[in-house]
């Protein structure tokens, strides 16, 4: 099966927080780092902290690359209710058609610094 697809079909689980929808994906072993907040989850545990996390979350895949076995997904993540949003960028690694590593790493949308506003550089993106 082709990995972008199944990168894709993994994160309409994880939006849906779908316990069993996630389990199909991952390899025997499987592992996933979240290295903002230096977390390292078994697979059951990451499946758990996403399907105990509180409300209903919407998302979209912004963009995917793959490098051979590796898939690099960028994700938006929304709570349904337009509070906040998040952005997450994951790497992950195979087994075959399973997932085996997810290296992530997740950042809370928001204005540009002060500091930056106040020297008048960058500007939206959109």
């Amino acid at each position: 099966m082709d990995k972008k697809q199944i990168v894709t079909e993994f994160w309409e689980q994880v939006i849906l927080q779908s316990s069993e929808g996630m389990k199909q994906f991952f390899a025997d072993g499987a592992y996933v780092r979240w290295h903002n907040t230096n977390e390292h989850f078994s697979e059951e545990e990451y499946i758990r902290a996403n399907c105990e996390y509180p409300g209903k979350w919407r998302g979209e895949v912004e963009r995917m690359e793959q490098l051979e076995d590796l898939v690099i997904s960028v994700v938006r993540v929304w709570p349904e209710d337009g509070a906040a949003s998040f952005h997450a960028v994951s790497f992950f690694a195979f087994c075959g058609d399973k997932i085996a590593v997810i290296d992530e790493y997740w950042g809370d949308d928001g204005a540009a610094p002060q500091w930056r506003l106040d020297k008048q550089i960058g500007r939206p993106i959109i």
